[in-house]
């Protein structure tokens, strides 16, 4: 296995279960993420929501740090449209400079929520006219301390400066992400659990690949392990991906349909919802294995970061177990017992 396989987690809330539990088993899996074996642990950032619990990802990181020892953990990430890219910077250098070494910067496009939290968001801010592509370089730029003379921030510095500055990712799931990311020169990361169209996967690895031979890509999936196929597929349920196309053009994914009736009735536009099959990978560590080196071997990818959408949360964490990096790379290991 020449590619890495890592986890992001949306602190999702369950049924009969509550956000400060969440939380605490975001902890819980990243302790056992460290000790079978992943290289990062990611978390989400999203807003107003009672299905997930993560809405701050820095501060959620920091908790992580320091539960965890040697593990990468970053933003899966964090919506940058919302935010300074000066206070993004200086938030992750000051987690880069208690934990150098351990830290990603994972950036997304999406809003992370309906058009009533990103109101929240940026309410009485000023809009600088700063568009994405202009925010995501000016932040690259702080990271690296390199804004360059004749910007009106030219000699800003993002304090405090760390040891080892954090690594950063773009978030996406389309042609134009990879083509932005290669342009900028850091890693991307295609989210196939949101588009799972494989022509475009194939044409964003294409170009990132073509534009920036040396850059990293991952492909973040949705996975499903069990010890048999058909316990697999019954876990996997009846999941759908449900998308908001607003007539200005945008769209956004949400988790369900009455999340997307609210979110185009927020938009104040038309908007039109389309509903379709969950793309999740499900069955015997073996089976996700041989898909995983089908992928690895067409695209050239470097990592793969999986999430899994499973309610129960025994059965979770033996998913994750299942696909141990320690195990997938046919070690002789012991069961840990979860």
């Amino acid at each position: 296995m020449s590619y890495k396989l890592s986890i992001l987690d949306q602190s999702p809330v369950f049924p009969g279960t509550t956000a400060a539990g969440a939380l605490q088993k975001t902890v819980r899996l990243a302790q056992k993420a460290e000790q079978w074996g992943y290289s990062r642990f990611w978390v989400s950032e999203h807003h107003h929501s009672d299905q997930v619990a993560g809405s701050s990802p820095e501060v959620l990181i920091s908790y992580l740090l320091a539960r965890t020892n040697s593990i990468r953990v970053g933003s899966g990430g964090v919506m940058l449209q919302h935010y300074s890219p000066y206070k993004v910077a200086e938030n992750f250098h000051v987690l880069s400079s208690l934990a150098p070494g351990r830290v990603d910067l994972g950036i997304g496009k999406a809003p992370g929520g309906l058009p009533l939290s990103t109101k929240a968001l940026q309410f009485g801010t000023v809009n600088n006219g700063q568009d994405f592509d202009e925010r995501i370089s000016l932040l690259q730029k702080m990271i690296e301390n390199s804004v360059e003379l004749g910007h009106t921030l030219a000699g800003i510095q993002a304090t405090p400066i760390p040891p080892e500055k954090p690594e950063i990712f773009l978030l996406g799931a389309s042609v134009n992400s990879a083509r932005l990311a290669a342009k900028l020169g850091i890693s991307f990361v295609f989210a196939k659990f949101i588009n799972s169209d494989e022509r475009v996967l194939e044409q964003a690895a294409h170009l990132y690949r073509k534009d920036f031979p040396d850059g990293k890509l991952i492909i973040s999936l949705a996975v499903i392990a069990a010890t048999t196929q058909t316990e697999a597929e019954q876990l996997t349920g009846e999941r759908k991906i449900v998308k908001v196309y607003l007539q200005s053009g945008r769209s956004v994914t949400v988790q369900s349909f009455e999340q997307a009736e609210i979110f185009g009735n927020q938009s104040g536009e038309p908007y039109e919802i389309t509903e379709q099959e969950a793309d999740i990978i499900a069955g015997t560590p073996d089976y996700i294995k041989e898909v995983l080196n089908q992928l690895e071997r067409a695209y050239g990818v470097d990592e793969f970061i999986i999430h899994t959408p499973i309610e129960k949360e025994a059965e979770r964490l033996q998913s994750f177990q299942l696909l141990s990096p320690l195990r997938t790379g046919n070690k002789d290991v012991q069961p840990i017992n979860i």
